[in-house]
């Protein structure tokens, strides 16, 4: 059962130096910007297809017009001196802007922000599209609302807030940077956003992966703090997200190779503090810190596999500390789960799920919990999220102490296999015990664990198991 330490990217490598050599590397051209209709502009397609121009004529009052960032490495500077017109974009103080359209930075342009503050009106509708280079560098983009002449703060998941997103084939530098105020309930529109192309337009566009570095930034008051979709090789690493509505870090939809380090999420008002969500595979989620949101502190979730949790302080949660949903072949190392409401760990629906070297502790039900749960009933459309019904799992090392309902539960497993882990400190009146499977084999679990120090390896007889089917539904 012995498994090594797992090896995980050496986050130094996503530091200043290296984004400044990013920023470096990229050619010095002449600026060229241009206020032009947002029709038939890539980065701008989304917002204007299927109705969605409408918001812009209303904010408007005319045909929807953009600040285009055509090509050249670009300042905020320059965008101010070739715009030429305040009704677009303002100057408000020294360093400090605020624009009344909507901004695309085009495929082989750069957009730089440097010490400066950029502020997106919500009522006129502005927001930030990018489809080729953009460095925000000890800066600050902020939704502003400019009836209250202050930020836009959230009001509700409907009403329209400024956003960024970055599309497919876009590099996206965010650095010591602070992101406000973004985001709603609207497609490619939740606050900080990197996504491909749909499969129709990108047949046509043929545009890699997204890729984005956030790196010792703050994002606060974002309907999402972080979303993306089919995006490869992103690093967040370093910031502090707090105070975000639904998600803190959200990452979704066959995105792959992310490393998400030592960041602090707390604050999340609705759901998780940090989520990985639909095949989000071949992913890091290491040294993080995610406490005080409204349900889990992190989540994967929706076949989500070969993922490595490790080294994470996930407390004060008003769900799991760490949860697994559908999500099997995963390992969590090295983990500590603390005073959250339901359980330290649990792992739903998943098998062959590593549970190494965690501690849990004080939590409000289970230290770790195997559920299976019959998602037939659901509206899940099983054809995209399928799933098995079957949980198993191999748990080493660590400590299960004073959680409420006791150290481990299991429904049903294909198998589980226990080795070297500390049970102490029981809270319920009956002292340390076991429900289900594991209560059957109580006394022979302890034994074993304790006075012969040798792994307890159980594999029920009668098993639920099998593929959920649409069919089944």
């Amino acid at each position: 059962m012995y498994l090594p330490e797992p090896e995980v990217p050496d986050v130094s490598g996503y530091s200043r130096d290296a984004i400044e050599a990013k920023l470096a590397g990229r050619q010095d051209s002449a600026p060229n910007v241009t206020v032009e209709r947002m029709g038939g502009v890539s980065a701008l397609g989304d917002f204007v297809d299927e109705g969605r121009a409408r918001e812009w004529v209303i904010r408007q009052f005319s045909h929807p017009q953009a600040i285009m960032v055509n090509s050249g490495k670009v300042t905020l500077e320059d965008v101010y001196r070739q715009v030429n017109d305040r009704r677009y974009m303002e100057q408000v103080g020294d360093g400090t802007y605020i624009i009344r359209l909507p901004l695309a930075v085009k495929q082989e342009a750069t957009l730089v922000l440097r010490d400066e503050t950029l502020r997106l009106s919500e009522e006129r509708g502005s927001f930030i599209a990018n489809d080729g280079w953009l460095f925000a560098i000890d800066s600050k983009i902020i939704g502003w609302r400019e009836e209250a002449n202050g930020p836009a703060t959230f009001q509700k998941k409907s009403n329209f807030r400024p956003f960024y997103v970055g599309w497919g084939g876009s590099e996206n530098f965010i650095l010591g940077t602070t992101m406000a105020n973004l985001g709603y309930l609207q497609s490619k529109s939740y606050g900080f956003t990197v996504a491909q192309y749909s499969e129709y337009d990108n047949a046509r566009l043929q545009r890699s992966a997204p890729h984005a570095w956030l790196v010792e930034s703050t994002f606060e008051d974002l309907y999402y703090g972080f979303y993306c979709y089919e995006a490869e090789d992103v690093a967040i690493v370093d910031n502090v997200y707090r105070d975000n509505i639904v998600y803190g870090i959200d990452p979704h939809d066959y995105s792959s190779r992310l490393l998400i380090a030592n960041n602090e999420v707390y604050g999340t008002r609705e759901k998780h503090g940090i989520i990985i969500s639909r095949e989000v595979n071949n992913s890091w989620i290491v040294g993080n810190r995610s406490y005080d949101n409204g349900l889990s502190g992190i989540v994967l979730d929706r076949q989500s596999s070969n993922n490595v949790v490790a080294n994470n302080v996930s407390y004060d949660n008003q769900g799991d500390g760490i949860g697994l949903y559908e999500s099997p072949d995963n390992l969590l190392w090295g983990n500590r789960l603390m005073n959250n409401l339901r359980n330290g760990i649990r792992v739903r629906n998943s098998s062959n799920v590593n549970v190494y070297h965690n501690v849990a502790v004080l939590n409000g039900t289970w230290g770790i919990y195997g559920q299976l749960k019959d998602l037939s009933a659901t509206d899940r459309n099983f054809k995209e999220d399928f799933y098995s019904y079957e949980v198993s799992m191999n748990v080493v090392g660590g400590e299960l102490a004073s959680n409420a309902s006791g150290p481990l539960s299991t429904d049903n497993p294909a198998y589980i296999a226990i080795y070297d882990v500390g049970m102490r400190f029981p809270r319920s009146d009956v002292g340390i015990h076991f429900e289900g499977v594991l209560g059957k084999y109580q006394m022979q679990i302890f034994d074993a664990l304790r006075n012969q120090g040798r792994a307890v390896f159980i594999e029920p007889t009668a098993v639920v198991s099998g593929q959920v089917t649409q069919a089944e539904n």
